[in-house]
């Protein structure tokens, strides 16, 4: 069964409120991101979602402008950083303050309203 993004959040949170948790899990969330190697490329961690998920497609639409640009600017960038086989300098690279989750507020917006249609969708009335 897939994940829905919320889920994903709630657990995400969990592992941060729990210090046992916390401890093992952070550790290897920064290993994983340093070698996954993105921010090299000038990317952020809401870059790599895949878009063809509807709600992405939704939430990307809701961005503002002045973001979907940069968004774009930098995915190009990337991709262009891999044409050539080279990293982007080193003062260029998304430092970790800077990674922050510009597009899961739109997708969790997105994916709460998905859920109440459907929910309206099927909705059966009763008669008494």
């Amino acid at each position: 069964m897939p994940q829905s993004f919320t889920s994903i959040a709630k657990v995400g949170e969990y592992i941060l409120k729990s210090p046992a948790l916390s401890k093992i899990c952070v550790p290897v969330a920064q290993q994983y991101v340093k070698f996954a190697g993105y921010r090299k490329l000038g990317l952020t961690y809401n870059d790599l979602i895949a878009e063809e998920n509807p709600i992405v497609q939704t939430a990307l639409k809701r961005l503002p402008e002045d973001e979907s640009y940069a968004r774009n600017y930098r995915i190009i960038r990337a991709h262009q950083s891999e044409l050539t086989h080279h990293l982007l300098p080193k003062n260029e690279w998304i430092k970790a303050q800077d990674d922050v989750p510009y597009l899961l507020p739109y997708i969790l917006e997105a994916e709460a309203e998905a859920i109440e249609k459907a929910e309206l969708d099927n909705l059966e009335i009763v008669k008494k």
